[in-house]
């Protein structure tokens, strides 16, 4: 009986534990300032990943809480596991796999160069960057991509890409490098007349959600993408964002 006691006991315990997991709140860091993926909307923050991660956690079943943070804290607080998950325009790259697990990619980035548009002329190449000041957001892929195949370059770090756009203008750098699709949404929005994307580098970065290492939530949240894919979801989220649906 005292055994039979302990079976019940057991399954009792572990039928709780999952009821627990099942319903527990997830904590998801995103950047504070990475337009269009996401950013603040009066006392909200809205964007392309905000809008994707909301629908892959109704597809997966995953109730979950937003962490605004700089991107530079976003991979210190995933490894000590003080966040979950985090979805920030967070390239996929070697070294960071070998410290993070990530998702499957869900969107297709690149890198490109904004200059003033006086300076259009001036700044159409990587080769032009050399000795120029560059203006680059800390943290993101950009840097290392620069530091590697233009040395030369001085290059100025900043919290935010906000920050590296209006030192751009001001006239206190030469050129932002960053990510493609947000260098486009800028220089069509706030930034038109006053910037311009001077070109483009192929640099094949992928974009992917970002957990601990060993997280039991990457294979959920896959299955939710692969589902927001299927039911056009997705394209519909894309077409809202970057007018279009993305290119197949």
């Amino acid at each position: 009986m005292k055994k039979l006691s302990a079976v019940f006991l057991g399954l009792a315990t572990t039928f709780a534990f999952n009821a627990y997991a099942a319903d527990k709140e997830i904590i998801v860091a995103t950047d504070t300032a990475f337009v269009p993926f996401q950013f603040k909307d009066g006392d909200k923050y809205t964007g392309f990943d905000i809008d994707l991660f909301d629908a892959i956690a109704r597809e997966a079943g995953i109730k979950y809480k937003l962490q605004p943070m700089d991107f530079n804290g976003i991979i210190p607080s995933l490894q000590t596991r003080n966040v979950d998950a985090a979805i920030a325009g967070i390239s996929i790259k070697e070294e960071r796999k070998k410290i993070l697990d990530f998702s499957d990619p869900y969107y297709n980035s690149g890198i490109a160069i904004m200059v003033r548009t006086a300076d259009v002329d001036k700044i159409k190449s990587l080769d032009d960057l050399k000795e120029k000041t560059v203006a680059i957001k800390t943290g993101s892929g950009p840097v290392d991509f620069v530091k590697k195949n233009v040395p030369s370059a001085k290059i100025k770090l900043f919290p935010n890409s906000d920050n590296s756009f209006l030192d751009l203008q001001s006239g206190n750098s030469d050129a932002v490098v960053y990510d493609t699709p947000n260098l486009q949404y800028y220089a069509k929005t706030a930034g038109q007349g006053k910037v311009v994307v001077s070109a483009i580098l192929n640099s094949d970065d992928q974009y992917g959600i970002a957990f601990p290492k060993g997280s039991d939530l990457v294979a959920k949240v896959n299955e939710g993408l692969k589902k927001v894919r299927a039911s056009g979801e997705y394209d519909k989220i894309h077409a809202k964002w970057f007018g279009d649906a993305p290119a197949k």
